[in-house]
């Protein structure tokens, strides 16, 4: 009995220690988002600095200081920071958000799309994320019209459509600096915490495009759980998008070591063969669309739609490709195309 009492008593000691640190923890974000709010940008560096000096995998800390930066107008230090977060946090939709946010204020819409539909397949009922992508599809479609105009000045439909699409985007630019001076002092976000996280806090909103104030929620603690699924996502993506960079080296590093090569070829003459097709055509362009996730144990299948353009061809087909997880890594074990 003595004994359990002392093993209780140092139980109770432990659970103190633990939240302390988890009180000292907040009070640090907190006063973080404080100075952010406040304007005082250096001080707020300072003190994130030297928090995320003891705890540099922290997910809300990294957030705030890629919203600081964002606000000392460092855009390319923030996209690193923002784009490491999605590297390490592929299941937290709110750096892909805050990303696109960056991109569109660049001009760099392509990449603004691509971020914002990895957000909301990370988190498909992320309300801001599908605003902002409707936002950028117009800026989009104003491009192509534009683009229409130039090439037939007389195109009464183009012209009219190109009309409406500037509509859009200027009501919501309107919006978007308005819920700027909104975001500031708010406290709680208005946006649902993801599965397993404590609700975000408001600390700022980033400029250049819709970021409410649910855009510039800094997200909780990573949970331990990774998201299996959007990992696997994020891998076909970067699969997709080596092949589109013609990237050869980055391409087939994704195909694990037992690839089942197909038509019975050695693995050096099917890398020779993929070699020469990512590099012969001028340009690529490779769209994942609308993909599937299953997993079951360490295995993955991943079913969607497959665009693919070039200066040789253009084809679209479903492609389903299997995963297995190696080293941390996604890597595709069998590929399967059909019409």
């Amino acid at each position: 009995m003595k004994l359990l009492n002392i093993c209780a008593s140092r139980a109770c000691a432990l659970i103190m220690l633990v939240c302390a640190a988890t009180v000292a923890h907040a009070d640090e974000i907190a006063d973080i988002g404080k100075l952010l709010r406040g304007g005082q940008l250096d001080q707020a560096m300072q003190k994130v600095d030297s928090y995320l000096a003891t705890k540099p995998r922290d997910a809300q800390g990294r957030f705030l200081k890629g919203l600081i930066l964002t606000e000392q107008n460092k855009t390319a230090e923030a996209v690193t920071t923002f784009t490491r977060l999605t590297e390490d946090y592929p299941e937290l939709p709110e750096p892909y958000n805050n990303l696109a946010v960056l991109y569109a204020g660049q001009g760099q819409y392509e990449k603004a799309r691509q971020s914002l539909e990895m957000a909301i397949r990370t988190h498909p009922s992320y309300a801001t994320a599908h605003e902002n992508l409707g936002d950028v599809y117009a800026k989009l479609a104003s491009q192509a019209y534009d683009k229409a105009l130039q090439l037939d000045s007389n195109n009464p439909a183009a012209q009219s459509k190109l009309a409406m699409a500037k509509e859009l985007i200027g009501s919501g630019n309107t919006r978007a600096r308005a819920q700027a001076s909104q975001a500031a002092p708010a406290t709680q976000a208005a946006v649902k915490p993801l599965p397993g996280s404590a609700p975000a806090t408001a600390v700022a909103a980033a400029p250049a495009a819709k970021p409410s104030a649910a855009a510039a929620a800094a997200p909780a603690a990573a949970p331990k759980a990774v998201n299996e699924e959007a990992e696997i996502i994020a891998a076909v993506n970067n699969w997709a998008a080596a092949w589109a960079k013609q990237d050869v080296k980055a391409y087939l590093a994704i195909y694990a070591k037992d690839f089942k090569v197909p038509g019975g070829k050695s693995r050096s003459s099917w890398e020779a063969d993929r070699k020469q097709r990512i590099e012969a055509p001028k340009k690529i362009q490779v769209k994942v669309e609308s993909p599937s996730v299953s997993v079951e144990g360490g295995s993955a299948s991943v079913k969607f739609r497959q665009y693919y353009k070039s200066n040789i061809v253009t084809a679209s087909s479903s492609k389903t490709l299997v995963m297995s997880k190696s080293g941390g890594n996604w890597q595709i074990v069998d590929e399967k195309s059909g019409n």
